[in-house]
């Protein structure tokens, strides 16, 4: 039983900007809806069009092959690294400090999961304050993630990495131990902590590193006797019994008054406070 999807990626449009001194996107018309009218039936036509775009746009993976010419390009990444994985979020959203570094990340249990690093940042995405003070991992952040086995990284920022370091540790770091690296996401602030399932699938394309993705997350729908509950919008609410028909309650409540209130800071929803976990 799965809940709903959020959508965790920027709409790509013609002209814009993702990256200072990156060209925006282009789409044109390779083949009009006029003049496709010649080649169909009457009344049937047909727009085909060209897009040309570098891969840094919009939300977007980097493989292996964006850092190291030897590296796995974009047709040899396993979908395991990219879909459906179990995701725990860090929020450092609101930090002063702008390298996110490993004390933000040693509470997690990061292996075989997507790392979603939730800044606060992708609030300012479009606009030159984007790449005014934005958040990134420093390197000791990298390995620490590295050495942990993180199938993926992502995070809602201008760069993964400080671009005042040339040497762009954590796409070395990351890319070198095969975890791919998302950057430019958005809507973190819906996850819960863990619970949700990531996907950002890359087109299959050979001999290139780059490309945007359509990044999204399942939030979890969790089950308690004959209760369902939902992450929505930060907050946990009953949202019926999957049993049965009509509102789940609570005590006294009905789904519409028994909001559960749940911090996206707790790694438990109130309900099993003091009760042990089950698994």
């Amino acid at each position: 039983m799965g809940g709903r999807l959020v959508e965790l990626s920027h709409v790509i449009r013609a002209g814009m900007i993702t990256y200072p001194g990156l060209p925006g996107p282009e789409i044109t018309p390779y083949l009009t809806r006029e003049a496709s009218r010649a080649q169909y039936a009457p009344g049937t036509e047909f727009v085909f069009d060209r897009l040309t775009l570098v891969g840094n746009t919009g939300t977007y993976l980097d493989a292996p092959y964006h850092r190291y010419s030897d590296g796995a390009d974009l047709s040899v990444i396993p979908l395991a690294r990219t879909a459906d994985l179990p995701a725990v979020v860090a929020r450092v959203a609101g930090a002063h400090q702008r390298g996110i570094d490993v004390g933000a990340l040693t509470a997690l249990d990061v292996r075989g999961r997507a790392v979603l690093l939730h800044t606060g940042d992708a609030t300012r995405f479009g606009s030159p304050a984007y790449a005014d003070g934005y958040h990134f991992l420093t390197r000791a952040g990298a390995a620490w993630l590295a050495g942990h086995d993180a199938a993926l990284v992502g995070i809602d920022a201008l760069n993964i990495d400080d671009t005042a370091d040339g040497e762009r540790p954590a796409h070395t770091l990351l890319l070198a131990a095969g975890i791919p690296v998302v950057e430019h996401l958005t809507g973190l602030e819906q996850l819960p902590p863990t619970g949700a399932w990531f996907t950002a699938v890359p087109l299959r394309i050979e001999g290139l590193g780059t490309i945007p993705v359509r990044a999204f997350a399942r939030l979890p729908v969790l089950l308690r006797r004959h209760r369902a509950v939902a992450w929505r919008n930060g907050t946990l609410v009953w949202c019926g019994s999957p049993y049965g028909s009509g509102p789940a309650r609570h005590g006294p409540g009905s789904a519409e008054n028994t909001t559960a209130r749940w911090s996206s800071g707790s790694a438990r929803p109130p309900w099993a406070a003091g009760r042990p976990r089950q698994p």
